[in-house]
């Protein structure tokens, strides 16, 4: 129990009565103003409860408040608000053409922006950030282009993929020149040496410039510089899907890996496929 109070002698102050091994306890009381600030805190908990919605009641209900406040009807009208701006622009983007678009200031100025955000969430999971590419996934960044680098064209591959299930996808097919007995082994490095010689890396085989005009040059062309409308890659720029070592190439005559990419139609409406493609388009690569 708490003994007599004292008046402690070095400070003057009151104690509690308090005592334990020989140490007092002084009795310091709160300063006013924090005791104001506390009340006033617990009166505009009080306040706020009445005002704004607060107590949950049961499952899925709660009180409402005397103001009818609610975030998420803010939320809505602002949702609804940004919504009627951007149809305008929806609007403009769907009423021209992806060309049309790009000799707009500002329409390319918007393109840009929501291009960059719709690339950043769809497409650098498989293309890397900023267009940089990965293995078995192109560059977007320099000059090579499987189906073409005009806004049209890369508007179609966007809009419609490549190698899926849609009719309108790019297909192109190089055949299994090992696995389905066209060329025996020899025939396949020999084939490699003269189109890593395409690609100014080494001296160029005669055999291997033969077979490549029988078998290859329909699709590649006969100086190797490939052809956009079956898809067929430039093999003179050094610049390789599946690797450019020698044993890189001959694993891809022997039996080619085929790369895949999704339609994108059903996913991002008309305005957001022609934004990321004038976005991809001036990545650097464009036509």
């Amino acid at each position: 129990m708490a003994e007599k109070k004292e008046v402690d002698s070095l400070t003057g102050t009151e104690t509690t009565g308090h005592e334990w091994d020989d140490i007092k306890e002084l009795n310091t009381p709160l300063p006013r103003w924090w005791l104001y600030v506390f009340y006033a805190t617990i009166l505009f908990s009080v306040v706020w409860v009445i005002l704004y919605p607060a107590w949950p009641i049961g499952l899925g209900d709660y009180t409402k408040g005397v103001i009818g406040y609610s975030a998420r009807a803010d939320l809505m009208r602002d949702l609804e608000a940004q919504r009627a701006e951007r149809a305008v622009w929806r609007d403009r983007f769907e009423a021209e053409t992806v060309t049309e678009i790009a000799r707009d200031p500002e329409l390319l100025q918007f393109a840009m922006g929501g291009g960059r955000v719709i690339f950043a969430d769809n497409c650098a999971p498989c293309h890397g950030s900023g267009g940089a590419g990965a293995p078995a996934f192109p560059i977007l960044v320099d000059d090579d282009w499987l189906w073409g680098g005009t806004l049209e064209q890369i508007h179609h591959t966007v809009v419609y993929g490549v190698r899926n299930d849609h009719p309108e996808a790019r297909m192109s097919e190089m055949p299994a020149y090992g696995t389905d007995g066209i060329l025996d082994r020899e025939e396949i490095a020999a084939v490699a040496d003269h189109v890593l010689h395409l690609a100014g890396r080494s001296e160029d085989n005669e055999r291997g410039r033969e077979i490549f005009a029988e078998q290859c040059a329909a699709c590649h062309g006969d100086d190797g510089k490939g052809m956009d409308e079956l898809g067929a890659p430039d093999l003179t720029n050094d610049i390789w899907l599946f690797g450019g070592t020698r044993s890189a190439i001959i694993a891809q005559i022997r039996q080619p890996r085929h790369g895949v990419m999704p339609y994108w139609f059903e996913r991002l409406g008309d305005a957001e496929l022609k934004q990321v493609t004038i976005y991809v388009h001036a990545l650097g690569g464009g036509q």
